[in-house]
């Protein structure tokens, strides 16, 4: 994010036998950080770290920073890192959706936007 404005759009395809799946509830996504393919996600279910993570931050209501990590997954130092933010969600229809970061400081714009989107 210290680049400026982030935008993540996740791309998934629309299948004609699953019309009545829901869009954030896909299993596949094509990744692309600021026009630019960066990956796939795959939905998954929170493991016993996540969930700790998760309790962890329970208390923080906006911010970033460091945790002490306990796995292989995290980064070089053993941390992970987070950020935790307020968002606005904005339906466009069935197969677009957008969550836009509020900023703390009343800045008008959106330093981060993730953009669901069936095609």
């Amino acid at each position: 994010m210290s680049l400026g404005m982030v935008r993540i759009a996740l791309e998934c395809e629309k299948q004609l036998d699953k019309d009545k799946i829901k869009l954030l509830e896909e299993p596949f996504w094509t990744m692309f950080f600021n026009g630019k393919k960066g990956g796939l996600g795959v939905k998954r279910d929170a493991s016993e770290e996540d969930l700790n993570v998760f309790d962890l931050l329970r208390l923080v209501s906006m911010g970033t920073g460091d945790l002490p990590g306990k796995s292989d997954m995290e980064g070089s130092n053993g941390e992970i890192a987070y950020m935790r933010a307020h968002f606005d969600r904005v339906v466009g229809s069935k197969d677009s959706e957008t969550l836009y970061m509020l900023s703390p400081d009343g800045n008008n714009g959106h330093e981060l936007s993730i953009f669901f989107v069936r095609i």
